[in-house]
């Protein structure tokens, strides 16, 4: 049984999802959404389910610092690299199972945070998103944390112009079809195009999680208008400047005139008692 398309699938077959996050950008990505994350978690010993987690990328850590994880993803081979990582670490997690995030089988108020870091993006009609949100909300004890990211509207178009993906025209095609309707397609199945998922604009991400219940929202940029930037590589190799850099992009993050420019965003929320 698949919980998510083939297409999708096959994408996370092809790229190595904890790779992604070695590179410069993906480095930024990672640090900042970590302190988002450690800014806003209930303390230990929290229980944490990493819903659409992959590997482990933020599990692992978490679990190091002491937190129950238990991991669920749909996409066996990330499974897989999940309990190869724990084997040759020695972090253990509190549980790794396959599973959907739209029906997940876990008892209901069993969660003080969920994270959905890469379901809300992979779910590309709003009523699958919606479902998503809800069952997190399910999960989650009173006044237990929501994380829930999206990718950004605008990211393939900033992508393409700083990445030069932008001199291919049936690139252009899919940023088109991103920008008319946040729908992304990739017919070329160009592994560095992405794989269909679904691109928020900040101001519906808030409104989706208001949607299914949850309060007290707030919606921070992830790595701001900085990954796109043209010397952002001499930046980020140099430690002063990567300090001050994360220091500044915590500053802007609730800013809205900027959060259109970031590649990733992150909605906060508790559900109500």
């Amino acid at each position: 049984m698949s919980f998510i398309p083939e297409e999708i699938e096959r994408h996370y077959l092809q790229t190595k999802e904890s790779e992604r996050l070695t590179g410069s950008r993906g480095e930024l990505e990672l640090l900042r959404t970590q302190a988002i994350l450690a800014r806003h978690l209930p303390p230990r010993p929290a229980t944490i389910f990493d819903v659409g987690g992959a590997a482990g990328v933020y599990a692992f850590p978490l679990a190091k610092h002491g937190y129950p994880v238990h991991l669920i993803d749909p996409v066996d081979v990330h499974l897989q690299q999940a309990r190869s990582y724990a084997a040759e670490s020695g972090i253990t997690l509190a549980s790794v199972a396959r599973g959907d995030a739209r029906q997940l089988d876990i008892p209901s108020n069993s969660a003080d945070a969920v994270l959905l870091l890469g379901p809300l993006y992979h779910l590309v009609e709003y009523a699958d998103r919606l479902q998503a949100l809800s069952e997190a909300r399910r999960i989650l004890k009173a006044q237990g944390v929501l994380f829930a990211a999206a990718v950004c509207r605008f990211a393939s178009l900033i992508d393409g112009l700083s990445s030069g993906f932008f001199r291919d025209a049936e690139f252009r095609k899919i940023v088109a079809a991103d920008l008319a309707s946040g729908q992304h397609r990739n017919p070329t199945n160009h592994p560095a195009y992405f794989t269909t998922a679904y691109f928020h604009r900040p101001e519906d991400l808030a409104s989706e999680v208001r949607d299914a219940g949850f309060a007290e929202i707030q919606t921070f940029a992830v790595e701001g208008p900085a990954w796109s930037a043209a010397l952002f590589g001499e930046v980020w190799d140099d430690p002063a400047q990567r300090s001050s850099l994360l220091e500044f992009l915590s500053l802007i993050e609730s800013e809205p005139s900027v959060q259109g420019a970031s590649a990733h965003l992150i909605a906060v929320a508790r559900r109500p008692n």
